[in-house]
């Protein structure tokens, strides 16, 4: 395989390298360039792109022409809008990395990705995410924490493989009511979101491991929280909680309960039946 790394050579302009020889693995990761370089869109061979770490501000519309990447690093740049062009990477089955950036919208055509399993939008400015997210079947972690998302979309329940879910320091009042019916979610990540209420479906997340629910305005939980019966951790700090549903006993698998700085929480003397089998329960 055919690779050009030129990571950390604090580089901010290249010409034309190689002739007309064509790479499958280009990384630029840590210099300074402010545009891609041309003979990049040339290489038609190419499988992973890494141009992460520089200050690049715009992408061309000729993205769309490297038919075989596979992985595309674009994080930490100075990126504010993706080309429509980005949707016809079909073969992009690994990584896609736009985090750090300054992005308010990711373009509709990016659920045209369907291989694709991991994709990283992290600290941008994103308010949404695309409509049809549903449609991207294979993803399996999506982390979108640090942006001002609003609203998920409805179509976000189908991704019927993701396991990690983060959305931590967004500004989410509420979750889709089937929710549920993302069955092989892991980890779901919430912190620091304005969330008041949890639908009742979230008691069909069966495989969840960790529910960081930490800084949100959530006054109760629904009975169905029992049925989570693979979750090891459960965060609720910070919240406005009243009252805990007993159903909580039923987590046999619970090693850690986090209710501190609930300050109306009258705390239920059957609490201490979780910390007799080995619960850490904070208060």
């Amino acid at each position: 395989m055919d690779e050009l790394n030129m990571d950390s050579q604090n580089l901010s302009m290249i010409e034309v390298l190689g002739g007309n020889k064509n790479y499958q693995v280009i990384s630029f990761y840590n210099n300074r360039f402010t545009e891609v370089p041309k003979f990049i869109w040339k290489q038609k061979d190419l499988e992973i792109l890494n141009l992460g770490g520089n200050e690049i501000k715009v992408i061309s519309k000729k993205i769309g022409e490297l038919q075989r990447l596979s992985m595309l690093d674009l994080g930490h740049n100075e990126i504010k809008q993706l080309p429509n062009e980005i949707g016809q990477l079909k073969s992009l089955d690994g990584f896609l990395y736009l985090s750090n950036n300054r992005l308010k919208e990711l373009p509709d055509s990016i659920d045209n990705l369907r291989k694709l399993r991991y994709l990283n939008a992290t600290d941008n400015q994103l308010t949404a995410l695309p409509k049809e997210i549903g449609k991207m079947k294979k993803l399996v972690e999506l982390r979108f924490y640090n942006n001002r998302i609003t609203k998920l979309p409805k179509s976000i329940v189908e991704l019927s493989k993701l396991r990690e879910l983060h959305l931590m320091n967004n500004a989410l009042c509420f979750l889709p009511k089937k929710v549920g019916k993302l069955g092989a979610l892991r980890i779901l990540d919430l912190e620091k979101n304005e969330i008041e209420k949890l639908p009742e479906s979230i008691g069909e997340l069966k495989k969840i491991r960790i529910f960081n629910l930490r800084f949100n305005k959530i006054v109760s939980l629904p009975k169905s929280i029992g049925k989570l019966t693979s979750l090891i951790h459960l965060d609720l700090r910070a919240n406005r909680l009243e009252t805990l549903p007993k159903s909580i006993l039923k987590l046999n698998k619970l090693e850690k309960l986090d209710l501190r700085w609930n300050n109306n929480l009258k705390i239920p003397k059957w609490i201490f039946l979780l910390e007799k089998r080995g619960c850490l329960v904070y208060v």
